[in-house]
């Protein structure tokens, strides 16, 4: 499980374009704080968990659904739908359907 959480972290980072200090900056800790949990030197407490998925703006269920290798496009797009009227969220769904064939 650890290993999992350094990983989703370390691809949350690089989907983002953040480098290690940034996203320990951001989120107000020393410059080593994301490298030492990428290094299995430490683990976030529940409290930074929670901080680091607010940070991607995902919940922590989408943090640890691994079918989804950006959950922050997934949410921020359902959100999105979700602002659409009922005519043109059809729509979408139809164009959704023409391009899997």
């Amino acid at each position: 499980m650890e290993e999992f959480v350094r990983n989703r972290i370390t691809q949350l980072r690089l989907n983002k374009g953040l480098s290690e200090y940034q996203l320990s900056y951001d989120l107000g800790h020393s410059r080593g704080y994301i490298n030492n949990i990428s290094a299995g030197k430490a683990m976030p407490s529940m409290n930074e968990f929670f901080s680091i998925c607010n940070y991607f703006n995902i919940t922590p269920v989408e943090f640890f659904d691994t079918e989804h290798k950006q959950p922050e496009l997934l949410a921020k797009t359902i959100h999105e739908i979700q602002t659409l009227n009922d005519e043109d969220m059809l729509l979408l769904l139809n164009i959704i359907n023409r391009l899997k064939k």
